[in-house]
């Protein structure tokens, strides 16, 4: 981990948006800073965790996905995963090398492939939920509602870009 900053770079750049004449759009700015910069520590923070299993978070991802939708065609996890074909394509070989997961025929549609998790799969994403919900999941850094809240606010982001997006989960638990 790099040496820590001795000043805010998302507040820094604020100032320097407002300066420059951008105020209007210097709390969006400020904003998109602060969710890249945190996406950021959570892929390292996942990826810290999962990289003893042998995973990267898009692997641990579709193994999740066969884990608990069962087989799907390969096209169904990229689009449930938000991932491109390629994407799917590589981290399936890799994981189908691994003996985590494999091909099989379409029972009905001889032009789509099928992929399901190994018992070998599912015993290793179930470490790895584990792993991340002790080691990331578990410790964010915000309280139950600040987490609810700031799922609600990115919610908000999401909609307006044509996601569909639950409102209010959480009683669901």
């Amino acid at each position: 981990m790099p040496h820590p900053l001795v000043y805010d770079p998302v507040d820094a750049s604020r100032e320097r948006w407002i300066q420059q004449g951008f105020a209007d759009s210097a709390a969006g700015m400020a904003a998109v800073v602060s969710v890249v910069r945190a996406e950021q520590i959570f892929q390292r923070r996942a990826s810290d965790t999962l990289r003893p299993l042998g995973l990267t978070f898009a692997r641990y991802q579709v193994l999740g996905m066969l884990r608990w939708a069962g087989p799907l065609t390969l096209g169904a996890v990229g689009h449930r995963l938000w991932i491109t074909p390629g994407t799917v394509t590589s981290a399936i070989d890799r994981l189908e090398a691994a003996e985590l997961c494999r091909r099989a025929s379409h029972p009905t549609d001889a032009r789509a492939t099928l992929v399901e998790i190994t018992a070998k799969g599912r015993r290793l994403f179930d470490k790895a939920v584990e792993k991340l919900n002790t080691d990331l999941f578990g410790t964010v850094g915000l309280d139950e509602d600040e987490l609810n809240q700031l799922v609600s606010l990115i919610g908000k982001i999401r909609a307006a870009d044509g996601d569909v997006v639950t409102v209010n989960r959480r009683d669901h638990t």
